[in-house]
Protein backbone atom coordinates (compact mmCIF):
# COMPACT_ATOMS: atom_id res chain seq x y z
CA UNK A 1 0.00 0.00 0.00
CA UNK A 2 1.51 3.15 -1.17
CA UNK A 3 0.75 6.69 0.20
CA UNK A 4 0.80 9.73 -1.11
CA UNK A 5 1.76 12.99 0.16
CA UNK A 6 -1.81 15.17 1.28
CA UNK A 7 -2.33 17.60 -1.85
CA UNK A 8 -1.31 21.66 -1.32
CA UNK A 9 -4.52 23.59 -1.50
CA UNK A 10 -5.88 24.21 -4.55
CA UNK A 11 -5.00 27.95 -5.93
CA UNK A 12 -7.31 29.33 -8.15
CA UNK A 13 -7.05 28.47 -11.68
CA UNK A 14 -9.02 31.36 -12.84
CA UNK A 15 -7.19 34.75 -12.59
CA UNK A 16 -10.75 36.34 -13.09
CA UNK A 17 -12.06 34.44 -10.44
CA UNK A 18 -9.26 35.38 -7.76
CA UNK A 19 -9.80 39.06 -8.74
CA UNK A 20 -13.59 38.78 -8.35
CA UNK A 21 -12.77 37.32 -5.01
CA UNK A 22 -10.43 40.25 -3.75
CA UNK A 23 -12.83 42.86 -5.43
CA UNK A 24 -16.10 41.57 -3.68
CA UNK A 25 -14.00 41.91 -0.23
CA UNK A 26 -13.39 45.62 -0.44
CA UNK A 27 -15.41 48.13 0.92
CA UNK A 28 -18.29 49.01 -1.53
CA UNK A 29 -20.42 52.18 -2.10
CA UNK A 30 -24.06 52.36 -2.70
CA UNK A 31 -26.95 54.14 -3.84
CA UNK A 32 -30.30 53.46 -5.25
CA UNK A 33 -32.34 55.80 -7.02
CA UNK A 34 -35.69 55.16 -8.94
CA UNK A 35 -35.62 51.36 -8.01
CA UNK A 36 -31.50 51.31 -9.60
CA UNK A 37 -28.70 50.11 -7.07
CA UNK A 38 -25.22 51.15 -7.64
CA UNK A 39 -23.28 49.44 -5.88
CA UNK A 40 -18.73 50.62 -6.20
CA UNK A 41 -15.82 49.40 -5.22
CA UNK A 42 -12.44 50.90 -5.63
CA UNK A 43 -8.67 49.31 -5.99
CA UNK A 44 -5.33 51.03 -6.10
CA UNK A 45 -3.69 49.93 -8.66
CA UNK A 46 0.26 49.90 -7.99
CA UNK A 47 1.59 48.30 -10.88
CA UNK A 48 0.34 51.31 -13.16
CA UNK A 49 1.34 54.47 -11.11
CA UNK A 50 4.10 56.28 -10.64
CA UNK A 51 4.14 58.43 -7.90
CA UNK A 52 7.54 59.87 -8.54
CA UNK A 53 5.88 61.12 -11.50
CA UNK A 54 2.80 62.20 -9.48
CA UNK A 55 0.49 59.79 -11.57
CA UNK A 56 -1.58 57.60 -9.26
CA UNK A 57 -3.83 55.00 -10.47
CA UNK A 58 -7.28 53.01 -9.15
CA UNK A 59 -9.67 50.78 -10.89
CA UNK A 60 -13.35 50.71 -9.72
CA UNK A 61 -15.67 47.87 -10.68
CA UNK A 62 -19.28 49.34 -10.73
CA UNK A 63 -22.91 47.09 -10.31
CA UNK A 64 -25.90 48.33 -11.75
CA UNK A 65 -28.93 46.44 -10.70
CA UNK A 66 -32.66 46.97 -12.31
CA UNK A 67 -35.07 46.66 -9.22
CA UNK A 68 -37.54 48.70 -10.77
CA UNK A 69 -40.53 46.88 -13.18
CA UNK A 70 -39.60 48.70 -16.60
CA UNK A 71 -36.50 47.86 -18.71
CA UNK A 72 -34.36 50.38 -18.77
CA UNK A 73 -31.63 51.64 -20.63
CA UNK A 74 -28.14 53.46 -19.82
CA UNK A 75 -27.19 56.16 -22.14
CA UNK A 76 -24.26 58.17 -20.88
CA UNK A 77 -22.47 58.80 -17.96
CA UNK A 78 -21.27 61.98 -16.19
CA UNK A 79 -18.43 61.88 -14.05
CA UNK A 80 -16.55 64.55 -11.26
CA UNK A 81 -12.88 63.23 -10.41
CA UNK A 82 -11.94 65.80 -7.67
CA UNK A 83 -8.10 65.06 -6.84
CA UNK A 84 -6.80 65.84 -3.07
CA UNK A 85 -6.13 69.51 -3.90
CA UNK A 86 -10.06 70.25 -4.75
CA UNK A 87 -10.06 70.52 -8.75
CA UNK A 88 -12.71 69.12 -10.54
CA UNK A 89 -12.27 67.43 -13.90
CA UNK A 90 -15.94 66.68 -15.52
CA UNK A 91 -16.39 63.49 -17.77
CA UNK A 92 -19.19 63.21 -20.21
CA UNK A 93 -19.58 60.53 -22.20
CA UNK A 94 -21.86 57.66 -23.83
CA UNK A 95 -22.66 54.75 -22.36
CA UNK A 96 -19.82 52.96 -20.21
CA UNK A 97 -16.67 50.96 -21.27
CA UNK A 98 -18.10 51.22 -25.07
CA UNK A 99 -21.66 49.87 -24.28
CA UNK A 100 -25.03 51.12 -23.38
CA UNK A 101 -26.45 48.47 -21.35
CA UNK A 102 -30.19 47.35 -20.90
CA UNK A 103 -31.54 46.18 -17.87
CA UNK A 104 -34.42 44.16 -17.78
CA UNK A 105 -36.59 44.13 -14.09
CA UNK A 106 -34.48 42.15 -12.29
CA UNK A 107 -31.56 42.38 -14.01
CA UNK A 108 -28.15 43.86 -13.71
CA UNK A 109 -24.75 44.97 -15.38
CA UNK A 110 -21.37 45.36 -13.70
CA UNK A 111 -18.00 46.60 -15.67
CA UNK A 112 -14.48 47.18 -14.67
CA UNK A 113 -13.10 51.00 -15.52
CA UNK A 114 -9.94 53.15 -13.81
CA UNK A 115 -8.91 56.81 -13.31
CA UNK A 116 -5.65 58.41 -12.82
CA UNK A 117 -4.80 61.45 -10.55
CA UNK A 118 -1.90 63.81 -9.73
CA UNK A 119 -2.61 63.58 -6.45
CA UNK A 120 -1.99 60.13 -4.47
CA UNK A 121 -6.13 60.47 -3.30
CA UNK A 122 -9.16 61.75 -4.54
CA UNK A 123 -12.85 61.46 -4.70
CA UNK A 124 -14.89 60.14 -8.00
CA UNK A 125 -19.32 61.25 -7.88
CA UNK A 126 -21.23 61.18 -10.61
CA UNK A 127 -24.76 60.16 -12.78
CA UNK A 128 -25.91 57.45 -15.54
CA UNK A 129 -28.27 59.05 -17.77
CA UNK A 130 -30.88 56.44 -18.63
CA UNK A 131 -33.97 56.04 -20.33
CA UNK A 132 -37.01 53.66 -19.27
CA UNK A 133 -39.45 51.70 -21.00
CA UNK A 134 -42.42 52.53 -21.94
CA UNK A 135 -42.57 55.91 -22.23
CA UNK A 136 -38.78 57.33 -22.76
CA UNK A 137 -38.66 58.62 -19.82
CA UNK A 138 -35.14 60.28 -18.94
CA UNK A 139 -34.26 60.04 -15.11
CA UNK A 140 -30.36 60.58 -13.74
CA UNK A 141 -29.20 57.86 -11.28
CA UNK A 142 -26.72 58.63 -8.71
CA UNK A 143 -23.52 57.20 -8.62
CA UNK A 144 -22.41 57.49 -5.07
CA UNK A 145 -19.28 59.44 -4.29
CA UNK A 146 -16.43 56.65 -3.51
CA UNK A 147 -12.38 57.37 -2.17
CA UNK A 148 -9.37 57.33 -4.27
CA UNK A 149 -7.20 56.13 -1.60
CA UNK A 150 -3.53 55.28 -2.23
CA UNK A 151 -1.12 54.13 0.47
CA UNK A 152 1.12 57.43 -0.91
CA UNK A 153 -1.73 59.78 1.08
CA UNK A 154 -0.03 61.82 3.65
CA UNK A 155 -1.10 60.47 6.94
CA UNK A 156 -2.85 62.80 9.74
CA UNK A 157 -2.06 63.03 13.37
CA UNK A 158 -4.82 63.83 15.78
Amino acid sequence: MSSRPPMPPKLFEDPEAALNEAIAALPSYEATTDNIRIVVRAFWLDDQSQPDEHSYCWGYRIRIENHGPNTVQLLERSWEIIDANGHIDRVRGEGVVGDQPILEPGGGFEYTSGASLDTPSGIMRGFFHMVEEPGRRLFDVRIPAFSLDSPYQPSMLH
